[in-house]
């Protein structure tokens, strides 16, 4: 599966809904609902797992990307991703980066291509 970095610079296919939308794949996304609930005290559906990643432009994405703070605000900056942003790296992305170092490292390779 090709690569896919979302706005905060997660690898959308090492993501569970993500893998198991673009695989069609029902048990996968009963598998992920059923994991992500005891993980995030959420009530999540098989149903609730579909996800195209939050910079294809799909409507297809998980809702806790629909309140994403910094997918909205990449919105708002109009860029692909936050490599592209002229304000990288700011204070959101640095608190994000606390708990998830590589999506600072994906970025960070993104902007040495630019």
């Amino acid at each position: 599966m090709a690569s896919l970095i979302s706005m905060c610079g997660l690898d959308c296919s090492g993501c569970g809904a993500y893998t198991a939308t673009q695989s069609n794949d029902d048990e996968q996304r009963k598998k992920i609902a059923e994991e992500w609930t005891k993980a995030y005290h959420a009530d999540l559906k098989p149903g609730d797992i579909n996800c195209d990643g939050c910079t294809s432009g799909s409507d297809r994405i998980f809702q806790y990307t629909r309140v994403c703070e910094i997918r909205a605000c990449g919105i708002k900056h109009n860029v692909n991703n936050c490599a592209h942003c002229p304000e990288f790296a700011c204070e959101k992305l640095a608190k994000f980066f606390q708990i998830a170092p590589q999506a600072k490292k994906n970025l960070e390779e993104i902007r040495k291509t630019l």
